[in-house]
């Protein structure tokens, strides 16, 4: 990683530690004596804790994947998803733990039951109503982002209700501010507090449609060409102007929208199949039984929004003169267009393993391309008993593996068997870099 770069993940590390050092002297300045005085005024106390910093996370989780393009080339859009995806649960443990324990804290004096409590609460507090409908959305979107549920729910489905974290935010903020005693007659934690929800909706807006809607209408990119390449599985030639000047590069993806009854509404990210030149981009899809289905329907002229590019995987991490590339099934696109990239001084071997023949898409440009910049490709087909991904089984095909450049981008337990297999070969973390295909956060 470039200085520079670095720079920018440590400044914003340094922020985000800032704020929740804040947010909890926010909490600490305004307890008092008698916060602390029976056993329901201290479980009243920690639910408020518990509201400040799961607020908070769910702010810092949002940015995280707002697409900010100077922290997601420092860190990887990959590594990202990864931290907001560990930080959401203890977002929402935090939240339910605020709702359970403020509820509990005033049902005891009362002598209530916690649901009459709760309520009573949620009907006679400001902004109460809103808060709670807020924490049903935000209760939703972290139960389908658990791995069992998502993998019962298309993407679609998954995407759209993921979305509710948006207005969860949105709908809980009025009766912070409105009731907790931390802002009551407290103006600067006010300001404070109203900050933060306002540069965090600034940052999304700015980064995830001021920004898109604006290159997308100065690149006019549109659909050029549907190209079937094997059973379930469309290439989209999109042409625009002057492309270049996005800086995009094999191996990276963008988030799609095509303008189109059924898919203008959503955000696919699909990576580039090839290179991208100044006039051209390509992806190539399989069809999974959601929106990606309609793709092949798609007309020539349609307009095509987008996000990106993001993520780093890209030829210029390699830095060995010996690359190894491993596909499985469609995984293989970014692969190919990484290809594309590579200087000729690279030496590259391919592996691309696939259940059966026809899943060997692309194979007539892979061979095209490999015999242009001498490059070996490998095919493996059949079960994973049959081509077991492990280090002695890819060493059979590459002696070289454990001194090269691994990237590898498909299934995640192909990912996970490669990975296994770098590490048993002592290659170290920067000489590894996987591109999983899985739910990409909003």
């Amino acid at each position: 990683m470039a200085v520079g770069k670095r720079y920018n993940a440590d400044w914003a590390s340094l922020i985000l530690g800032l704020g929740a050092g804040l947010t909890a002297a926010v909490f600490l300045e305004t307890t008092t004596q008698h916060d602390w005085t029976s056993v329901y005024s201290v479980i009243t106390s920690v639910s408020r804790i518990c509201a400040l910093l799961g607020s908070y996370l769910a702010l810092v989780g949002l940015v995280l994947v707002s697409r900010v393009s100077w922290i997601e080339k420092s860190v990887g859009h990959d590594r990202l998803v990864i931290w907001h995806r560990k930080m959401g649960p203890y977002a929402m443990y935090l939240i339910t733990f605020h709702v359970l324990f403020v509820t509990l804290g005033y049902a005891g004096p009362d002598r209530a039951p916690m649901a009459i409590e709760l309520y009573r609460l949620v009907i006679h507090y400001p902004w109460m109503l809103p808060g709670f409908v807020g924490f049903l959305f935000f209760a939703a979107a972290g139960i389908s982002s658990y791995k069992k549920a998502r993998a019962k729910m298309s993407y679609e489905t998954w995407w759209t209700i993921h979305l509710y974290t948006y207005m969860a935010i949105a709908l809980s903020f009025m009766h912070q501010i409105l009731t907790g005693p931390m802002f009551i007659n407290h103006p600067l934690n006010k300001l404070y507090w109203i900050s933060l929800y306002v540069v965090a909706a600034a940052t999304i807006i700015l980064w995830r449609a001021v920004i898109p809607t604006v290159r997308s209408l100065r690149h006019n990119l549109r659909v050029e060409q549907i190209v079937v390449e094997g059973p379930g599985v469309v290439s989209i030639v999109m042409r625009g102007r002057n492309l270049e000047k996005l800086g995009a590069q094999g191996g990276q993806f963008f988030g799609w929208r095509f303008m189109t009854p059924g898919q203008w509404w959503i955000s696919h990210p699909y990576s580039l199949s090839a290179a991208p030149t100044s006039h051209y981009m390509r992806v190539t899809v399989k069809e999974l039984g959601d929106a990606s289905s309609s793709i092949k329907k798609l007309k020539p002229g349609t307009r095509v929004f987008f996000e990106g590019p993001y993520g780093t995987f890209v030829a210029d991490k390699a830095t060995r003169g010996h690359v190894v590339l491993v596909g499985g099934g469609v995984g293989i696109t970014p692969l190919r267009a990484l290809l594309e990239e590579f200087d000729m001084t690279k030496s590259i071997d391919v592996i691309f393993r696939a259940s059966k023949d026809e899943d060997l898409v692309l194979r007539k440009e892979l061979d095209e391309l490999a015999d242009a910049r001498g490059a070996r490709v490998h095919y493996l087909v059949g079960n994973r008993q049959t081509h077991p991904m492990n280090a002695k089984y890819i060493m059979k095909f590459v002696p070289a593996f454990r001194d090269s450049d691994v990237y590898v981008c498909g299934p995640t337990p192909l990912v996970e068997a490669v990975r296994e297999a770098a590490l048993a070969c002592g290659i170290p973390k920067n000489r590894f870099h996987d591109e999983a295909f899985e739910f990409h956060a909003v």
